[in-house]
């Protein structure tokens, strides 16, 4: 059996089930505290999750509804939006309302006790996934975790960058590597950076294609559990 060398975690959908109840809340509360008339329904949300990050994500709205602003307004009014809407997230995150998906605290916690290195690879700001990090899983597991956000590279899902730029700076070997993801577009980030994956589905990514996956589940507590020596069977 081969050695597994890291695991690669997707933050929004993967750690945490963050969409609905998390960003999309967000994004509301932040739209409102500026008098904005926007309020994303699930459903638009739904749409708006087709385009990787939280600041390509209100772009992509205001360009297909109308911008509140002239166009030489607007990388500075999508920054500093984005700036409310990631203090809005922490809020929400500090009042307890966001969880740990299961399964999660149990496999980082093995992989620490095997050796097994540790990051979380998102197209979300490093501020938000970070703090994720930190507050959900504690300090028994937090300083073992590096963190790589979307901010950190030029592209973002479904580019591999992101997924490259773990390997690279932890001077890992991709084919000893399994990521954890949520999503079509998560998953085509992984396949193109050569490393298999495996896809925890989550509420806005059930029915999307996964049969590139080298596993699919409900989530890693589903079916008995997904264990290390699972995912090591992978490898082989």
């Amino acid at each position: 059996m081969d050695t597994l060398q890291a695991l690669l975690f997707d933050c929004d959908g993967v750690l945490v089930d963050t969409e609905r109840d998390g960003h999309r809340v967000a994004f509301n509360k932040a739209f409102a505290a500026k008098g904005l008339a926007v309020a994303w329904s699930v459903e638009r949300y739904r749409e708006l999750l087709h385009t990787a990050g939280g600041k390509e994500r209100m772009r992509r709205h205001f360009n297909e509804t109308d911008w509140p602003v002239p166009e030489v307004q607007r990388d500075a009014f999508i920054m500093d939006l984005h700036r409310l809407k990631t203090d809005m997230f922490m809020e929400l995150i500090g009042e307890g309302q966001l969880t740990l998906r299961p399964g999660i605290a149990r496999i980082m916690e093995a992989a620490i006790k095997a050796g097994v290195t540790l990051a979380v690879c998102s197209t979300s700001n490093e501020r938000a996934v970070q703090t994720i990090v930190d507050v959900l899983l504690g300090k028994g597991v937090s300083p073992y975790v590096t963190v790589f956000a979307g901010d950190m590279v030029k592209a973002k899902k479904p580019d591999p960058a992101i997924y490259l730029m773990a390997v690279d700076q932890l001077e890992l070997n991709s084919a000893h590597c399994v990521v954890v993801e949520d999503s079509h577009i998560g998953l085509s980030a992984a396949a193109s950076a050569r490393i298999r994956c495996i896809v925890t589905k989550s509420t806005y990514t059930e029915n999307e294609d996964f049969s590139a996956a080298s596993l699919v589940v409900p989530d890693l507590d589903a079916g008995g559990g997904v264990g290390l020596e699972d995912l090591r069977a992978l490898l082989d």
